[in-house]
């Protein structure tokens, strides 16, 4: 499910997730920070060359410009909220 705040007068923008095993986004970055909450499974984020797991109750943030991915790397599916500090999502896709 995909949200973006312009048109409802919201400052945030936000994806709710809930991907299969092997499932994410590629390498990307956008013009403001981003926010993660894990509410199941597990998740490889890999943010500016850094890789972290995070699991259910893990909240992650990257700041602007920030080249970051996560994938599903758990057996069961990933619940993932991704908020975007932007009434609009933009996205530099960095991979292929």
């Amino acid at each position: 499910m995909r949200f973006e705040g312009e048109s409802y007068g919201s400052d945030v923008s936000f994806f709710l997730v809930n991907n299969q095993p092997g499932m994410g986004p590629d390498l990307h970055k956008h013009p403001y920070s981003e926010t993660w909450i894990v509410r199941s499974g597990i998740a490889r984020i890999t943010a500016d060359g850094e890789e972290i797991e995070a699991g259910p109750g893990d909240i992650i943030v990257v700041t602007p410009e920030t080249p970051h991915k996560f994938k599903n790397i758990g057996t069961d599916r990933l619940e993932i909220i991704c908020i975007h500090a932007s009434p609009r999502m933009i996205q530099v896709e960095l991979e292929e």
